[in-house]
């Protein structure tokens, strides 16, 4: 009899021991993932763009070398140089060739993006789990500090941050990562309400599982194909808050190349030398669309209907 209470169904129907078909289905979920990018041109080369995009910062990182110039280094003879063979992206108002700092921008760019998403996900995940699974104050509680975030635009937000905090990376990481809790645990939080009172849930609990060990084992197992989605595509908008920040000057401070801060100090120079915000425009706009289209082929990898179409 005692054994038989370690048996639990899962939804799709199959009897899991000790935990064992929660792990083949998070195996499933990754395979469907990547037969999602696959599957999807548009998703695919957008993959492949982001995998260089790492590779660059990688790169610019630990061998900066590679670089034809230094990217901090001021030569004031050659100041807002257009685009040539020899400098490929021009130069700005300092003699600084733009695509070199173009290139060493991804590293703040995928950092704040990849690093700001983390904290909002970890953040918003535990406390959707708490508010959706024991429900009661500490839901009420929860989710309307969420509403109250969520009253605000987050760029806003972010800007009363950042002003709170002062200037730096790691600050608008922070700030970026804050403004986007409500997102991840209200989506959390949706999930688990109808998850709980599936009947594997509740074989958990009669067979005396804590209630992390559900969560944990039974519960978010399930809500994981909707954070994938939702986190690929928080990562664009998390790079698009840090370059709006950079604009504003609250961001990445000068001398470090970050494509918001070099839109904002270009704009001056927009009629005389367009290039110094196009090619930092262009280095934006590409990043944002690369990681949404990931997202739509990773959404539709793990879209029953959308397999089947």
């Amino acid at each position: 009899m005692a054994k038989k209470q370690k048996l639990a169904t899962e939804p799709a129907g199959e009897i899991v021991v000790n935990g064992e078909p929660a792990k083949e289905k998070r195996e499933s979920i990754w395979k469907d993932v990547f037969a999602g990018i696959v599957s999807n041109k548009a998703s695919l080369v957008s993959g492949i763009f982001i995998l260089l995009l790492i590779v660059i910062a990688l790169v610019t990182k630990f061998v900066p070398s590679v670089l034809p110039y230094d990217p901090y280094a001021q030569n004031l003879s050659e100041s807002l140089l257009g685009p040539s063979a020899q400098h490929w992206f021009g130069t700005d108002i300092q003699g600084r060739d733009i695509f070199c700092r173009v290139l060493v921008g991804t590293q703040i760019t995928l950092t704040v993006g990849l690093a700001a998403v983390a904290i909002s996900l970890t953040v918003g995940v535990l406390l959707g789990s708490i508010a959706g699974y024991k429900g009661g104050k500490a839901d009420t509680v929860i989710m309307r500090i969420m509403d109250m975030m969520l009253a605000i635009p987050s760029i806003l937000l972010a800007i009363a941050i950042m002003a709170a905090l002062g200037p730096g990376i790691e600050k608008a990481v922070v700030a970026i990562g804050l403004v986007s809790i409500p997102e991840y645990a209200r989506i959390v939080r949706s999930e688990i309400l109808s998850i709980k009172e599936n009947d594997y849930v509740a074989a958990a609990r009669v067979v005396g599982d804590s209630n992390a060990a559900i969560i944990f084992r039974h519960v978010l197992p399930n809500v994981l194909p909707s954070i994938i989605v939702r986190a690929t595509l928080g990562i664009s908008t998390a790079i698009l808050d840090a370059a709006a920040l950079g604009f504003l000057g609250l961001g990445v401070q000068p001398p470090a190349a970050e494509w918001g801060d070099m839109l904002g100090r270009g704009r001056n120079e927009l009629f005389r030398a367009p290039w110094l915000m196009i090619f930092p425009g262009m280095a934006i706009t590409l990043t944002v669309l690369a990681f949404n289209l990931l997202g739509d082929g990773i959404r539709d990898g793990l879209d029953p209907k959308a397999r089947k179409r």
